[in-house]
């Protein structure tokens, strides 16, 4: 329609360019015409477009078949055969041939033949709406989310891309699998420096387990020995306090950041253990989906069967209207031709009328302009002369008379010379001769006889109709044909029992996977046990950690000794050396399950999981000769014995993956031709054959008749040349009188003013008076008849100017014209007729294309396969690995903090226990500056504590001043200057000794390597030797920075 009305509107510019009303209105009734015939004959133009549109992809091949409004580009699918689907597994080889190729009706020869067609350049059908290809819905929804536990996800991957961080060893693992691991003692550098992060790490593992337990045994041993903190002995110090809380926070901070691990390791657990129970659902809706792809796929077969008769449907209508389909587009080729001259010969019977009514208008302006113009000759010689006899009163040339007044008199005399008739109309010839040939032209309707030429030409549908019913009839029956194929051919292939065997192995495979799942849970289960163990392994001893703190923190008295802590106290310190003994009993174990699951998880993340969502992995399936040396590509080599076929892994799950036909996917088109039994290309050429029969003769129309042709003739004969122009123009612009008579009436009225009163001054303003209205009611009548006469002539000048040579030229118009018609309409008719069969073969075509589009986009959609796909490695990466990966991150972290502490632990349990001895004061600051009971010598006495202590009987009670004179001496003379200040020291029973000072006794206890003298580079390295002085009953030394405390003995 849109070509129709776009040739139409062609015609009408151009017949406006050369100022044809006429033409311009048949040009709109065309447009109109073409509107009619096309949206209101069919129906199917004036739909709507539905609201949405499917955009499903497009296949590798591409045949464009345009509308007259739209594009349409179809798919190009090669059809398929059956003889090695067996390869393909149970599901391919029992469904996938039989269902989905049995109507893919495109081939290699309907494809040539296309192309052959497309150099001709005609013009495409419209399109055909076909609608959507009913579908089913598949259920599976191939995406997991975790929710919260997703961070804990991230965070392990994020850790294992910093451990290893290398990109994926695509070609390394090609190698290693095509050499089956045979090449690693030769690649071993390249898989050390790929796994050199988790070697790292395995190795540290390894090193914890096996350090540790041998740590453990050593510290036992260690502590046995009442050393590594097992002796029952503290020091107070003046920070012990401070020592004490920061070591409890440490502690504390420590176990809350293994509580968070223990946290992260249980919900991974139970995240697995609930994800497992999702498996029975992500597995029962596959296998609904794989029913749902069965069940679906023999009703989109009916479907694409159904649809020929939309095909069939437009042909017939095309054909039932060929009339004003192909008769209306020979009719607008012509139209543009023959339309300007018929709109010529239209505009010379106008030209004709207007022509007789230019004479009737001459004859009678010039019987007007005759007759009127004796009449004011007369009028104004009587106005002339009654003038004269006024001028010949007394009072115009008396002696007597006033100068002025004879002066007046004799210029109105003058001037009445000018009151005449200009133009003599009675010398021009009438032109009733033209007149009458004019009417004996017009006595012809020329514009009838134009009226039958365009309806001779607009009668071009009806003639092609009834000389083309014959081949229309035949085209009808071959359409049938067509359609009865189409519909037979679906019963050569044993759909339903294809479909029936698929459908049994899919419930086969289904009760299959439904018997394992009682092992399955039991499975998890006890893995499920497994991992709590080993998280409770950890509660046991954060537990301890937890109630030494709480009793120790609880059960403390910061005025208690640490030989008299209370019962909470000590139980708090002893929870925390349990905590430690379980620490280093549970954690090598820890650690041995923690590198293992890192080993593997990790490796499953970083080699399978990661690459999968990449698409790195399937780079590495689909590398070429991996399978076999000699397949290229494995999965056509297989399927198909073509090895070089374009299909690997990766097509196919991604094509899958968009939801497209399994026919696309696969690319069953290398082994199954349905094109050669649905023989659609020679049904096409039958109709096309059959549609080049069509024979159009326009002979019988005659645009112009003899008698019209005869008419343009005595036109042009009709002796309108023979009119003098000239004559007439001159005489008609000369004027009716000489003198404007309104300007003369006022002259003469003006000079009449000036003469005195009297009867020569009245009458002559009477005369002023009959000259206006002599000018009103004859000369300008006279005028406007004189004006219409100019005009007429002038139409006439330009109507017969050339007037024979501008008929001749429309008859020769005409005359072309009618030849274009009856003799070279032929190569018009061939054309559209090749346009008109394109259109009919272009619908077979739309509905071949659609079918090819169709079964490689829509029928039979792969998406279920691609789910499983998915869903496998949701199962594999996302419930298990991921879950899996945070177990051992989680576990991993808390086993690592149980170092600390353990150290944490062992450090703090000093401060809650309760100690066999002590040491009371650490320096001078802390000793109080009073009297102390005597026998204090730095233990607590049983008498005022209560409780026995065994140094107390071997340290006796005596006066140090009188034991030792000598040393008071020598100290008194090295200290005078410390004197009130040792004075207030004896009172209180203790000696300051400055460093250097000799002690006998002290240094008879050191041994023979001491002579007594203590420097402050020896002062610790002799601590121990102090304590043996102490054990051996000999005087005690408490001893600071810089200072010997001696005390009596």
């Amino acid at each position: 329609m849109s070509q129709c009305i776009a040739e139409t509107y062609e015609m009408k510019e151009n017949s406006s360019s050369q100022s044809c009303l006429t033409c311009a209105a048949v040009a709109e009734a065309e447009v109109e015409r073409c509107r009619m015939s096309q949206g209101e004959g069919d129906p199917s133009l004036n739909q709507e477009p539905p609201p949405v549109t499917r955009v499903r992809g497009s296949s590798s091949h591409h045949l464009p078949l345009c509308g007259s409004n739209e594009c349409v580009t179809s798919g190009g699918t090669v059809l398929v055969g059956l003889d090695a689907m067996w390869k393909t597994s149970v599901l391919v080889h029992v469904l996938v041939l039989p269902l989905l190729l049995l109507l893919s009706p495109a081939s290699a020869e309907l494809r040539q033949e296309t192309q052959e067609t497309e150099p001709r350049r005609l013009p495409p059908p419209g399109k055909l709406d076909f609608g959507y290809v009913p579908a089913g819905l598949y259920e599976t929804l191939a995406h997991y989310e975790p929710g919260p536990i997703g961070i804990l996800f991230h965070i392990v991957q994020t850790f294992l891309c910093a451990v290893q961080p290398n990109a994926f060893p695509q070609d390394l693992i090609v190698k290693l699998a095509k050499d089956k691991f045979g090449a690693l003692h030769t690649e071993y550098q390249k898989v050390i420096y790929y796994e050199i992060g988790f070697v790292v790490c395995a190795a540290v593992g390894l090193l914890f387990t096996v350090l540790v337990p041998l740590v453990g045994l050593f510290f036992c041993m260690c502590r046995c020995c009442d050393n590594c903190g097992g002796e029952m002995h503290q020091r107070q110090r003046k920070n012990a306090d401070c020592r004490r809380g920061l070591l409890g926070t440490l502690l504390f901070s420590t176990s809350l950041v293994i509580t968070m691990g223990v946290l992260c390791a249980y919900a991974a657990n139970q995240n697995l253990s609930s994800q497992v129970k999702n498996i029975r659902r992500l597995v029962n809706s596959n296998m609904r989906d794989l029913h749902t792809f069965v069940n679906d796929t023999p009703m989109q077969i009916d479907y694409l069967i159904s649809q020929y008769a939309t095909a069939k449907k437009k042909v017939i209508y095309d054909l039932n209207n060929i009339g004003p389909l192909l008769g209306g587009r020979i009719h607008d080729r012509l139209d543009k031709e023959v339309h300007p001259a018929l709109d010529r010969v239209l505009n010379m019977a106008g030209a004709m009328r207007e022509t007789k009514e230019a004479l009737d208008n001459v004859n009678r302006s010039l019987e007007v302009l005759q007759e009127g113009t004796g009449k004011l000759k007369f009028n104004l010689s009587l106005v002339r002369s009654g003038i004269n006899r006024t001028l010949n009163d007394p009072g115009c040339h008396d002696d007597d008379s006033d100068t002025t007044t004879v002066q007046l008199c004799h210029n109105i005399r003058q001037s009445l010379s000018q009151l005449q008739i200009s133009a003599n109309y009675t010398r021009l010839p009438g032109v009733d001769a033209q007149l009458e040939k004019m009417n004996r032209v017009l006595r012809t309707d020329l514009s009838s006889i134009v009226q039958r030429g365009f309806s001779s030409l607009n009668d071009t549908p009806h003639v092609v109709i009834e000389q083309t019913r014959g081949v229309i009839e035949s085209v009808l029956n071959l359409v049938d044909g067509i359609g009865q194929n189409i519909s037979s051919f679906s019963k050569k292939f044993p759909v339903q029992k294809s479909l029936s065997n698929f459908s049994i192995f899919v419930n086969h495979v289904h009760a299959k996977i439904e018997d394992h799942y009682p092992e399955i849970d039991k499975i998890d289960f006890y893995r499920w046990i497994g991992c709590i163990t080993l998280c409770c392994m950890i509660v046991l001893v954060l537990a301890f950690n937890y109630l030494g703190l709480l009793c120790g923190t609880l059960g403390y008295d910061k005025h208690a000794s640490p030989t008299t802590r209370g019962c909470i106290s000590n139980t708090g310190g002893t929870m925390l050396m349990a905590g430690v003994g379980f620490s280093f009993i549970f954690s090598w174990v820890l650690m041995g399950v923690v590198t293992v699951l890192f080993l593997a998880g990790g490796n499953m993340e970083k080699l399978v999981c990661e690459p999968f969502h990449t698409k790195e992995l399937f780079k590495v399936v689909d590398a070429p000769y991996l399978v076999n040396p000699e397949w290229k590509n494995f999965i056509p080599g297989f399927l198909y014995g073509d090895a070089d076929l374009e299909l690997t892994a990766e097509s196919l799950y991604s094509t899958c993956k968009e939801n497209k036909g399994i026919y696309l996917a696969l690319r069953l088109d290398k082994i199954f031709n349905i094109s050669s039994l649905l023989k659609t290309t020679a049904y096409t050429k039958d109709v096309m054959s059959q549609l080049e029969g069509i024979k159009v003769n326009l002979r019988g129309i005659i645009l112009l008749e003899e008698e019209g042709k005869q008419n343009l003739r005595d036109f042009s004969e009709a002796g309108l040349s023979e009119i003098n122009h000239a004559d007439y123009l001159e005489e008609v612009n000369k004027g009716v009188t000489e003198v404007d008579l309104l300007s003369f009436a006022t002259d003469l009225e003006a000079q009449t003013d000036l003469m005195p009163s009297g009867s020569l001054k009245s009458t002559l303003k009477g005369y002023c008076g009959t000259l206006r209205q002599i000018h009103r009611q004859q000369v300008t009548p006279m005028e406007k008849t004189t004006s219409s006469l100019n005009q007429s002539m002038r139409f006439l000048e330009r109507t017969t100017s050339d007037l024979p040579n501008k008929v001749s030229s429309v008859l020769e118009a005409i005359d072309a014209a009618q030849y274009l018609i009856s003799d070279n309409s032929t190569h018009i008719i061939n054309w559209e007729r090749e346009k008109y069969s394109a259109t009919i073969v272009g619908y077979f075509h739309q509905y071949i294309e659609w079918i090819k589009t169709s079964v490689a986009l829509e029928v039979a959609p792969c998406k279920p396969f691609s789910n499983m796909v998915d869903t496998m490695e949701i199962m594999a990466c996302s419930f298990l690995v991921d879950s899996m990966n945070t177990f051992w991150m989680g576990l991993g972290c808390s086993t690592l903090f149980l170092l600390p502490s353990i150290i944490l632990a062992v450090k703090l349990a000093k401060f809650y226990r309760r100690m066999e001895t002590e040491d009371v004061y650490d320096d001078i600051e802390t000793i109080p500056m009073k009297t102390m009971e005597i026998g204090n010598n730095g233990y607590h006495s049983e008498r005022t504590q209560g409780i026995p202590n065994p140094m107390m009987a071997s340290v006796p009670t005596c006066d140090t001043v009188n034991r030792e004179p000598a040393l008071v001496f020598w100290l008194l003379k090295a200290c005078f200057s410390s004197f009130l200040l040792r004075a207030t020291l004896w009172e209180n029973q203790h000696v300051p000794l400055k460093i250097g000072t000799k002690i006998p006794h002290v240094s008879q206890s050191l041994g023979p390597d001491v002579d007594g003298l203590l420097t402050k580079k020896e002062r610790h390295t002799k601590t121990s030797r102090f304590s043996s002085a102490i054990s051996s009953s000999r005087p005690i030394i408490s001893y600071s920075e810089d200072t010997l405390w001696y005390r009596g003995g």
